[in-house]
């Protein structure tokens, strides 16, 4: 398999692909390159130049960090399904940081305080000036 910037479609795995899906799973398990790199012994700026399409792990690599993100290597390579586009191509990394975080802390309250969450959100959402 070719590594380069083409279409995936024309058999090239294109170099962002494998960067954003690490992002993505990181930032949806809401942990940080700091993370990644306690638990897999790669430098920080490494992880951000994959992230960002700078530089193409190894395989070896690939699957230091699957371990860490608790994912199989393969879903590097997988075809984007339709709710995976739906779910990650909305939402810039700022938002995806936001929601995780709202979901980490969020798992510790009960049931009535997440309604009360919920709606400070809604009541918020509705008075926000764009």
């Amino acid at each position: 398999m070719k590594v380069n910037g083409g279409s995936h479609r024309n058999g090239f795995l294109p170099i962002m692909k494998i960067g954003t899906t690490i992002r993505t799973h990181r930032l949806q398990k809401g942990l940080s390159q700091g993370d990644i790199e306690k638990k897999t012994g790669l430098l920080r700026c490494y992880l951000s130049r994959v992230e960002n399409g700078h530089t193409v792990p190894s395989l070896d690599t690939l699957s230091k960090i699957a371990v860490a993100l608790d994912m199989s290597i393969s879903q590097f390579f997988a075809d984007d399904t339709p709710s995976h586009q739906f779910n990650t191509q909305r939402l810039t990394d700022e938002e995806l940081r936001f929601l995780t975080q709202i979901r980490r802390y969020s798992s510790n309250l009960n049931e009535s305080d997440r309604k009360l969450l919920l709606a400070m959100v809604k009541k918020f959402a509705a008075t926000a000036v764009r």
